[in-house]
């Protein structure tokens, strides 16, 4: 069984179209852990009306914003794969499968990728639209970064990364890339899929592009050392090295 994690900020009655959407679209076993900051988040009532076949986990935020709601669901996980996934997003679960299949045939990451051939990215706001694409573009060709998609927040994540990658980031969903920057330099296996991605059409987006633009640089950069410079990791992590063993 997968974790699929969703952070949560008043969604509402929003959260039913993604919730029925994972019950008719993921086959594979799993449990959805709801992370979320205040005990007055509209969400949780809707959530308490609703009949699901899968577990749904309260995950209380313990730090602040959507970063410290993710690393609390990570810290919470006992799956040996978790998925981030949007509170919005109603038309990807049938990818999730497949990506659980890339996971179990050894990735330790499966991206969700907007900018590979199948997946598109429609309604963005022009700067941040061109912003992406450009990092995008670059990290893929130029850093050579495994992943058409670097920034995108929607993807799997291996127990054995979780466990053993320490994240540094703090804010908003930076820890995607470094998580995914240094996966690749461990020389772990990522892989990709391709997905939609559409403009929240009800809610408010808490993606805060130029505020967290130095701290996804930060990642840039370490993914051009990993290509460029020859980088790698200074000490293999605990786990890998007892697998190899």
């Amino acid at each position: 069984m997968i974790d699929i994690l969703i952070p949560v900020y008043n969604e509402g009655t929003g959260i039913v179209k993604v919730l029925d959407h994972l019950k008719a679209a993921v086959h594979s076993p799993f449990r959805v852990l709801v992370c979320y900051d205040r005990d007055e988040d509209d969400t949780l009532p809707v959530l308490d009306a609703y009949s699901a076949p899968f577990e749904i986990v309260r995950v209380k935020n313990e730090g602040r914003g959507v970063h410290g709601a993710v690393m609390t669901g990570f810290r919470k996980s006992s799956a040996p794969a978790l998925i981030a996934f949007p509170a919005d997003d109603s038309y990807n679960g049938g990818i999730i499968d497949g990506m659980i299949a890339r996971f179990r045939a050894g990735a330790d990451i499966v991206a969700a990728s907007r900018f590979m051939p199948g997946g598109c990215m429609k309604g963005c706001p022009l700067v941040k639209a061109v912003l992406v694409r450009t990092a995008a573009f670059v990290l893929y060709h130029a850093a050579r970064v495994p992943t058409h998609d670097p920034t995108n927040g929607f993807r799997l994540f291996s127990s054995k990364v979780l466990k053993t990658v320490r994240v540094e980031s703090t804010e908003g969903w930076a820890f995607s890339v470094e998580l995914l920057v240094k996966t690749h330099r461990l020389g772990w296996k990522v892989e990709e899929t391709p997905a939609l991605w559409f403009e929240r059409e009800s809610g408010r987006s808490r993606f805060r592009l130029f505020k967290w633009m130095p701290v996804y640089l930060r990642w840039f950069f370490y993914a051009f050392a990993t290509t460029c410079l020859g980088r790698g990791p200074t000490t293999v992590p605990t786990f890998a090295a007892e697998a190899a063993v």
